[in-house]
Parts: C-alpha cells; structure tokens; sequence
C-alpha cells in the first residue's frame, strides 16, 4: 500500500494535479507505470510549448470583461449551481480537431459579444463554479477521437442498454460544431468506468426514460470514458474533481467555449433534470437570438444571392445578345469575305484559263509552223513526185505533191500546218484497201507504203 500511496504522491508532485482519486484514476488505468502516465499528462503540455496559443487579454493579465462585469471573478471561485465560465480553446484544438485555420475563423461564430451581454444579462450570475481555467492539452486528431467515441458508445451500451443519452459518435470538438449548427447546448458527460458511483449513476440517472428523452429533445449529446485520451483531456480541461461528472457547455467566440453547467458526484434523475431545465430556459435567450441572427443572416445571403443570380441572368442574357451580334456580323463578314474570295478565285481561274489557252495557240502555231517549214518547199511534178490528196472529216481537200521518198509524217505534218485540225487527234486512212497508217509507219516512206506516184487519204478522228 505504501508504494502506491508513493507512486500517488510522485504522480501528483510531478503533474500537480491534487486530485487524489483522478491521481489513483489515471494510474491505474496505465497499469501502475508512473513513467508512462506521467507521459500522458507531459507530452501535450510540450505540444503547446512548442506551438504557444495566441494570448488574450485574460492571458496578458488583464481582466477578461466579463470578469469586469461580475460574472466571473478575479480567482475564478464561485458559487455551486448555474454558472457561465468562458473556457479559451488554444489553438492546436481549434486547428487539430477541426482543420480551422487559426485566427481566421472563430469557434461558435453564433454567438457574438452582443448576445453574450444579454443573454448573461437574462441570466444575472455573479459568481461562477470553483476552479476556473482553460484547456491547454490539444484534442487528438479526429479519426482517433472518432474512433474513442464509437468505442465508449459500444461499451456504455454492453453494459447498460441501448436506452440511454444519444451520445454523438464523433470527437469533442465535431459534437460541439454539431451543437452550433443545430442553435442546441451541448451535454457533456465524462465516464470513469472504476468509480463506484459510476454503476448506479448510469443506470438509474441517465438511462432513465425521462432523462434520456429530455437531453435527446434538447441537447447534443457527447460521452468520453477518461482512460481514453480525449476523456481524459477533457476532464482535466473541465477540472473534473468527482465523478460521476456532467456539463453543459456551449460555442462562444474567439475560440472559447461557454462552461453553462457542471454536476460533480451521483444525482437522480429529478435532479438532473430540475439542473438541466433550469440551463435551458436561462440559455433560452442566447439561443433564440442565435437563431434568429442566422435566420436573419441566411435570408439576407438568400437575397443577396437572388439579386446576385438576376444580375447574373440579366448580364448574360445581354452578353447572350451581344455574342449573337458580334456572331452575325462576324458570319455576314466571313460570307462577303468568301464570295470576294471565290470570286477572285474564278478570275485568276479564268485569266490563267485564257493565259493557258492563248500560250497553247501560241505553241500550236508556232509548232504548225515548224511542221510547215519541215515540209520545204513544194516540188515540181516528176516520176519521183507524190502527188497526195487528203479529205478532211468537214468534207474540204488538201492536196500537195511530196517526193517518193517523204516520209508517213510529212503528210500528218501536211496535215497538222493547215490548222484545221487538233495534232495527234487523228489517224490517216486508206479505203481501198484500207489501210491505217498509225505510229508505227510514220517513219516509212511514200513509195514504202505503195502510196506513189498518187494517193487519197482521209482523215479518221481518234475516239
């Protein structure tokens, strides 16, 4: 016994906590090993040194105003009951729990300073609950408070029934956001399975039908066994001193939460509920008022967003119209564009057409003449002359007198320096007998070819 009450008292040297019973608590659930409990209460502390949440005024030593306005004295001591402790969140919590980056976005933006003023204006405290502070250990990350929390909620109802608080499956600081946006408080309430009023609590306090009903219609629900880590940090930030232990907190701003209501120690169901209806008519204000701001807000962005969406149309529909037009006339260009084009096109066309046709005249002419030239001059009539006569297909005769020894082209030469025909369009031919005369007698001569000492070709035009 003496080494436990050694490894206490060591434990509560080196942490500070005076707790005996949280002390004998945490412990045990680390199996008695004062090195690694000692480890779960020092490593987030060097997490927040290495990474300091920003400080207020109430940090800087300067007194909090609500501190000035009575609700929350200079030690933090206050009567038992109803309270309103604001409770900063560092940094790390607000950033690890819920990815918000720090200083840009406040928690519970719901709850502004104004409604603060008069919702504990309405409330009319002057005290607060005993050992007041703030969080300084970081939340675990939120797949692993996930997880503690669908844990305890498997383990709470092995034990005691599926009757019971809808305890939210997620992390603190997710129940909390859930609490926000639904314009509810928050219940908190923190489980320490070794106690031995924790049985008794549980299964007549808040698993009866009444309790359960009410905290499940009023409330968000959230439930952490404090062997877990998130538990455990919660009921050091909340300075849980008995169990079993419940709270109601809820959103405040610059990353504060609002402490509205703790119960420490066994109470029945009576109680509970005559302590809960009481936070809940008293916090009625700030909740209404809430919700009226965010309704207020919502309808203001839904206008905003309307006029912006008309806007939107109207300026469309106008840039519709204006591309419509700038479409047209861009088509009408490209049409007067393309019609200048192609009209452009067709008089290169036809100025390359007759150039085209005139070089060719003008190659067949000068071609006619070379073949006329090949020709030479006409000979005299003689026993070595040709006389040859050729009968063109529009029925005129061409006759000239070529020696015995011309060849097969001088007569298409003949033929093609007259002009009348196209070159190479024809074939010249003999009826009796007929006879072809093609390529391949060009080279022949007129003697050769039995057409000496005369001959009547005509001509036969190629298909």
């Amino acid at each position: 016994m003496s080494g436990t009450a050694d490894k206490i008292a060591h434990f509560q040297a080196i942490t500070g906590l005076q707790d005996a019973d949280l002390c004998t608590e945490i412990l045990s659930a680390h199996g008695w090993n004062l090195e690694q409990a000692i480890s779960s209460i020092t490593s987030t502390s060097d997490f927040d040194h290495i990474n300091p949440p920003a400080t207020s005024a109430t940090d800087a030593g300067e007194p909090d105003r609500f501190e000035q306005l009575g609700f929350i004295d200079a030690e933090g001591a206050g009567s038992q009951g109803l309270a309103w402790r604001l409770i900063t969140l560092p940094i790390s919590i607000v950033s690890g729990s819920l990815g918000l980056v720090s200083g840009a976005v406040g928690l519970g933006l719901w709850v502004v300073g104004g409604v603060l003023s008069y919702s504990l204006s309405m409330i009319g405290l002057t005290n607060s609950v005993a050992n007041g502070g703030s969080m300084s250990n970081p939340l675990v990350s939120v797949s692993t408070a996930a997880s503690e929390a669908m844990d305890f909620v498997s383990r709470f109802e092995s034990e005691y029934g599926d009757r019971h608080p809808n305890f939210f499956s997620e992390g603190f600081m997710d129940a909390l956001q859930l609490s926000r946006r639904e314009f509810k408080l928050l219940f908190v309430y923190l489980h320490s399975p070794d106690h031995p009023d924790t049985p008794a609590f549980c299964e007549g306090t808040l698993c009866s039908e009444v309790l359960s009903a009410f905290v499940n219609e009023n409330f968000v629900a959230w439930g952490g066994s404090i062997r877990e880590s998130e538990g455990f940090k919660m009921s050091n930030s909340l300075k849980a001193s008995r169990f079993p232990f419940c709270a109601v907190v809820m959103a405040a701003t610059n990353q504060r939460i609002a402490l509205l209501q703790q119960v420490e120690g066994p109470k029945s169901p009576e109680e509970m509920l005559t302590l809960l209806q009481r936070v809940l008519e008293e916090s009625a204000p700030v909740l209404v008022t809430a919700r009226l701001d965010a309704e207020e807000r919502r309808n203001s962005i839904r206008l905003r967003e309307e006029q912006d969406a008309a806007y939107q149309a109207a300026l469309e529909a106008d840039q519709a119209r204006e591309c419509q037009k700038k479409e047209e006339e861009e088509r009408l260009e490209r049409e007067a564009a393309e019609a200048e084009r192609k009209q452009k096109e067709e008089e290169e066309a036809r100025e390359r057409a007759a150039i085209s046709a005139a070089e060719r005249e003008a190659e067949l002419i000068k071609l006619r003449e070379q073949k006329s030239l090949s020709l030479g001059p006409e000979p005299e009539k003689g026993p070595d002359v040709t006389q040859v006569l050729v009968r063109l297909p529009n029925g005129e005769r061409k006759g000239r007198r070529f020696h015995s020894t011309a060849t097969i082209q001088s007569l298409y030469d003949f033929v093609d320096s007259s002009g009348t025909l196209e070159i190479g369009s024809y074939t010249l031919v003999t009826n009796f007998p007929r006879v072809l005369y093609g390529p391949d007698k060009l080279s022949l001569s007129l003697k050769e070819v039995g057409l000496h000492p005369q001959a009547s070709l005509f001509v036969e035009m190629k298909s």
